[in-house]
């Protein structure tokens, strides 16, 4: 018998294409530099495999790993000014209304892992004076800072709120003593951002072609199909675009180069917008609800509810969402 192979999901291939050093940084430069090199790709790890400085042991890494999309450590000369921090990405395919809440939730997670860590070398309690014994933590020590960027790939503007402030029913008259925490929001639909790397380039144009509803999906395929013939767009490229569209295709055929670019972007335009989009949601209420620490029932019931769909399709999204 044939081995079957394992099935590429798109949201794999999507992190994927962004464990690349050299779209990771290109991104990162661009919405935090206006495209300016700051970030070298060299500078880059993948969390996973970096055990010094804040990461004292596999737990940290793992956990970091576990509950981020994306997430790699940048490390630098001193003469450049910062030696060390920690980048996370985040990717949507349709817009959370509590998302600046998740990336708060992300980021004071990381933080707290590197105050954790500190702790443990100020446990003995040397040299340290009586509130430094007390905080665990020295005057002079300081964290790595931790920047949280969340990718959206939905084809609707994005209409949540983008600070926590937004989340908030605030009145007027305190609003100012209510400390606000803001996420970094890409809308791939209409970026507008300086890319350098010519793979993000492509795979940023073609979302804007396939998530252009002013435009027919017949006009969007003959664009897109054009564009990657006149750029020579790279197979790895739109098996990224079709990852963010979570279009059904066969990937491995494209990891071979026997992808035809016209059926990815009929698939995109066609099955792949309605079921990809609600196979999406279907994860991200899931996720939701393992955040909430939810029973399972009750993440179950809700993925009938939401989706309008059967107990036996419910119970299904939630096997393999954990295969």
């Amino acid at each position: 018998m044939k081995k079957r192979k394992p099935e590429l999901k798109p949201d794999i291939v999507l992190k994927n294409y962004w464990r690349n050093n050299e779209q990771f940084a290109d991104l990162f430069n661009a919405l935090l530099f206006d495209g300016k090199q700051m970030i070298e790709p060299e500078e880059l790890t993948d969390i996973d495999s970096e055990e010094s400085l804040i990461l004292e042991h596999k737990k940290y890494a793992e956990s970091v790993k576990a509950s981020r999309d994306n997430i790699k450590v940048r490390k630098n000369s001193a003469a450049r000014g910062v030696e060390f921090m920690m980048l996370g990405m985040e990717s949507q395919s349709h817009i959370h209304y509590a998302m600046p809440m998740r990336v708060m939730g992300y980021d004071y997670s990381a933080y707290q892992k590197q105050y954790t860590s500190n702790a443990v070398k100020c446990q003995n309690g040397k040299e340290l004076d009586a509130d430094e014994y007390l905080s665990k933590m020295k005057k002079t020590d300081k964290f790595k800072p931790v920047i949280t960027a969340v990718v959206y790939y939905g084809e609707e503007p994005w209409d949540g709120a983008v600070t926590l402030h937004g989340m908030l029913d605030i009145p007027q008259e305190v609003e100012p003593y209510v400390n606000d925490y803001r996420m970094l929001l890409i809308q791939a639909r209409n970026s507008l951002l300086n890319f350098h790397d010519k793979r993000n380039k492509d795979f940023f144009h073609l979302l804007e072609i396939i998530l252009d509803r002013t435009i027919t999906r017949k006009e969007a395929k003959e664009r897109a199909i054009s564009y990657c013939e006149e750029h020579n767009t790279e197979k790895s490229v739109l098996m990224a675009v079709a990852g963010a569209a979570n279009a059904k295709i066969d990937y491995h055929a494209f990891e071979k180069g026997e992808g035809k670019m016209c059926t990815l972007f009929e698939e995109i335009a066609e099955e792949g917008r309605v079921a990809g989009r609600k196979e999406g949601r279907a994860a991200e209420i899931i996720e939701t609800g393992i955040e909430f620490e939810l029973q399972d029932s009750d993440i179950i019931e809700r993925l009938q509810r939401k989706l309008e769909i059967s107990l036996q399709k419910a119970e299904e999204d939630w096997r393999i969402c954990f295969q």
